[in-house]
């Protein structure tokens, strides 16, 4: 497979890492669209939110426990968002599930 996120889980493309441990990885983006724009991806890979299922569902909610102590890491004291793009209407340009948590401003209230 060619997967950018799985050969940055694998070790083999260079990242800057904030969290790590044996199911999920968190690293900076390296196009950042906020001042703290950090991806935090499941090592398996999954495609995009739709191949999220009963055998695999813990993983995600482990990535949804470790968000406020990656966003309080990452100096996120008065909000933060989390996105995550599913598909092409989605706008989801790398086929890996991703969550985007972003801050370190005040972010617009409208998405679009």
């Amino acid at each position: 497979m060619d997967c950018i996120f799985c050969k940055i889980a694998a070790g083999e493309i260079s990242s800057s890492r904030v969290y790590e441990d044996e199911n999920i990885l968190a690293f900076r983006d390296i196009n950042p669209q906020t001042p703290v724009h950090i991806l935090i991806i499941p090592k398996a890979h999954l495609s995009s939110c739709d191949d999220v299922n009963e055998s695999n569902s813990a993983v995600i909610a482990r990535i949804f426990e470790h968000i406020p102590k990656i966003a309080a890491e990452a100096g996120l004291r008065n909000g933060y968002r989390i996105i995550s793009n599913c598909g092409e209407d989605g706008a989801q340009s790398v086929k890996h599930l991703h969550f985007h948590l972003m801050g370190g401003v005040k972010l617009p209230e409208k998405m679009a």
